[in-house]
């Protein structure tokens, strides 16, 4: 405590705000007080670092979290640096993996880069951003310098991490070129002169190498690191992967999409995705889950609260109000939605392939699955054939609906 009477109250609180649902390493909200207190003294904005491999164009709410951390940065006055893995991503991150990963090309890294940037600009300035390309300063390199980065690192410290260890002692491969992903990405904070560096819990070894490196290279006020943690998707076991889109919620997803599958999240998730992936105030936060606490209330209410909040953050309000609505209606009211799209098809079509047609699912397999599962419905009887047809008879116009949310108005052709 009498530490913490040393520094401004002001920098503890901001401090507390940015940190909260991070780990901070080493010394936790204080030293970022600290480092908040002396940006303001000195009149030097902190310099943020995130590092970006883009192996993947699209972004999702798990991606989210750490760009807000971000965002926050830049509401307080501070540098965001975004390293575009150029050099890094053409080796790929080993972190979790259990087995080598597959490297990308250049032209690969920057067209997922753009995307990317797009995206990101949902939540980060992006033109008050300082990016870079780590290829810039990684390509050069010669191999004297090379040596001397390496020199910096053990083995031993290489095998400690779980991934390595685990993968070494299952007799799978490791490359030695995979040691030096940890070694180059923290040869980033040296170049670029980071004073945080911000990642997911699975970044833990790579941002700590972060710091070792820059006092290796002669810093004397390492980085400090922010830990984020990863959320789980709309099943609320996996974490929120685009490996399992059922279960994941993109950025640019459409509104009533969005909606109904924040809807669709556990409980047990309702705080950590108002915590992580909102702006609420500490103390609103309590509030609700004082609420979630109590028998009384009914958690629904609460996740409409947040699915508007968060629909609404990406969507507009307009949107998200419209999104509300129509889940109210659909799902609440078992309704159909006022503007479900129309979808001329033949008399006698696979519905597999209609379902496919009208964009619901990505194959064949998908919609077999979905009609299996009992997720399709024609004029709101439940189908559970795979070979089923379209056949209008006497109408020409039948309502397919395709899941919870997914609705067309098939018309004979």
């Amino acid at each position: 405590m009498e530490v913490a009477n040393k520094i401004n109250q002001k920098f503890i609180e901001q401090a507390k705000f940015i940190a909260r649902g991070t780990e901070i390493l080493p010394g936790g909200v204080l030293e970022l007080a600290k480092k908040l207190e002396k940006a303001e003294k000195n009149n030097k904005p902190l310099r943020v670092k995130l590092g970006l491999d883009p192996t993947r164009p699209d972004l999702h709410l798990g991606h989210s979290v750490v760009m807000r951390k971000l965002k926050q940065f830049q509401d307080a006055g501070h540098k965001v640096v975004l390293i575009v893995g150029g050099a890094t991503a053409m080796i790929g991150d080993p972190s979790g993996k259990s087995e080598t990963r597959p490297s990308l090309s250049k032209e690969q890294v920057e067209t997922n880069a753009k995307t990317y940037f797009e995206q990101m600009s949902k939540i980060v300035d992006i033109d008050k951003a300082e990016v870079h390309n780590n290829a810039d300063w990684l390509h050069p390199m010669k191999l004297a310098e090379l040596l001397k980065l390496a020199s910096n690192v053990t083995v031993a410290q290489m095998m400690a991490r779980d991934d390595f260890a685990k993968r070494y002692a299952e007799g799978k491969p490791i490359s030695v070129h995979e040691f030096f992903y940890p070694l180059l990405q923290a040869y980033d904070s040296v170049e670029i002169d980071a004073d945080i560096e911000l990642g997911g819990t699975d970044q833990r070894f790579n941002v700590l190498m972060g710091r070792e490196i820059q006092l290796a290279y002669g810093k004397e006020d390492p980085q400090l690191v922010m830990l984020l943690p990863l959320i789980e998707g709309t099943d609320g076991l996996v974490k929120m992967s685009k490996t399992y889109p059922e279960h994941c919620i993109s950025l640019t997803e459409d509104p009533n999409n969005m909606y109904g599958k924040l809807m669709s999240i556990p409980d047990s998730l309702i705080l950590k995705y108002y915590e992580l992936l909102t702006d609420i105030p500490t103390e609103k936060l309590n509030e609700i889950k004082s609420l979630l606490e109590k028998t009384s209330t009914n958690p629904r209410d609460i996740k409409m609260q947040l699915a508007y909040t968060i629909t609404e953050l990406y969507n507009g309000a307009d949107a998200a109000k419209k999104a509300q609505d129509n889940f109210v209606n659909v799902v609440q009211n078992k309704g159909i939605p006022d503007d479900i799209q129309s979808v001329e098809t033949e008399d006698g079509k696979m519905l597999v392939d209609v379902i496919l047609d009208c964009g619901f699912v990505k194959s064949k397999g998908e919609a077999k699955r979905l009609i299996q599962g009992g997720g399709v419905k024609l004029d709101e009887t439940k189908v559970s054939d795979i070979m089923q047809k379209i056949m209008f008879s006497t109408k020409n116009e039948v309502i397919l609906q395709a899941g919870k949310r997914n609705f067309a108005k098939l018309l004979k052709k």
